[in-house]
């Protein structure tokens, strides 16, 4: 079965008459009236009625009727979507974000995108680093905004974007606040916050232990505003990017001796065709200004020399 004799077969279907259809489809008679009995040859019986004036349905063409008026107008929505992808109309562009990556980081740049674009809509989808890069390579997301210690898999291209550093942050009664930096040695036997999700957690306890450095982890969560919240109650330091750091209540300070950094990629799948609305925004993310280090926070600090290995 053809589109064309699916299309054919509802413009009779409603005229019921073989010139005003074959008008209608644009096609001569001749030409209609072969689609239909081949139609018809394959379904295995007539679905008109010819008389001299008064064509009408078979049974067996009633019976079609509205299995083939429902593909005709699903062929046609489809047609219609993709042309509306093509335009940046009615789509929607799956991107997924690092769950350790706060919404003010991409916010900016989702308003300057869709100010452009006004017929996508963003959908984010937050997800730990492993799972977004098999989400990414399954085809469940379009684009990721992405930063691990590790190298990404070569199926994936990269565009970095911005780089983070960590710092320490402290209760406003912590004695290290006195410390502008802190070292990481001054970390040794501190009771510690953790943030479940911190993508670079283990590269830096293995650094940490290389180095003599232990802490002691009193309290875990996956959600960084309790991290923060209990931090702010006193209860230990904790370990953030900089960017991530939300509560005006508690103490941020630079961490050196080393220093640790992140980079974080806009990744999609190498290779694979991508949508216009991909296109339209890692073109807006290559002209979005994004953030640096605070000058205020790191003024007269020099770069991690641990950067790159931490990237």
């Amino acid at each position: 079965m053809e589109m064309q004799q699916v299309r054919y077969f509802v413009a009779l279907a409603k005229t019921l008459n073989f010139t005003r259809a074959a008008e209608q489809c644009n096609v001569s008679q001749p030409a209609l009236t072969r689609a239909i009995q081949q139609l018809e040859h394959e379904l295995g019986g007539p679905l008109f009625n010819r008389e001299r004036n008064n064509t009408h349905l078979s049974e067996l063409g009633r019976m079609m009727l509205p299995y083939l008026e429902s593909v005709e107008a699903s062929t046609r929505a489809a047609k219609e979507a993709a042309k509306s992808a093509k335009k940046l109309e009615q789509v929607t562009l799956t991107l997924g974000a690092m769950c350790t990556i706060g919404p003010q980081l991409v916010s900016d740049l989702i308003v300057r995108f869709q100010a452009s674009n006004p017929g996508v809509e963003v959908r984010i989808i937050d997800s730990a680093p492993d799972l977004m890069v098999e989400r990414l390579e399954k085809g469940e997301l379009e684009i990721g905004i992405i930063g691990i210690p590790e190298e990404l898999p070569p199926t994936l291209h990269q565009l970095p974007v911005f780089q983070e550093r960590f710092v320490v942050v402290l209760p406003q009664n912590h004695h290290l606040v006195a410390r502008n930096p802190v070292r990481v040695a001054d970390l040794h036997d501190e009771p510690y916050v953790a943030r479940s999700n911190c993508e670079v957690f283990d590269v830096v306890h293995a650094d940490f232990t290389r180095r003599g450095i232990q802490t002691r982890k009193v309290f875990s969560s996956p959600r960084d505003d309790w991290v923060q919240g209990m931090i702010q109650a006193g209860l230990g330091f904790g370990f953030f990017p900089e960017y991530c750091v939300t509560n005006p209540e508690v103490v941020v300070r630079p961490l050196v001796d080393p220093g640790y950094a992140r980079t974080i990629y806009l990744a999609t799948v190498r290779g694979r065709p991508h949508s216009p609305a991909v296109g339209a925004f890692v073109r807006e993310a290559r002209r979005h200004q994004w953030p640096s280090p605070n000058p205020e926070l790191w003024a007269g600090l020099e770069q991690p020399a641990e950067l790159e290995s931490m990237s």
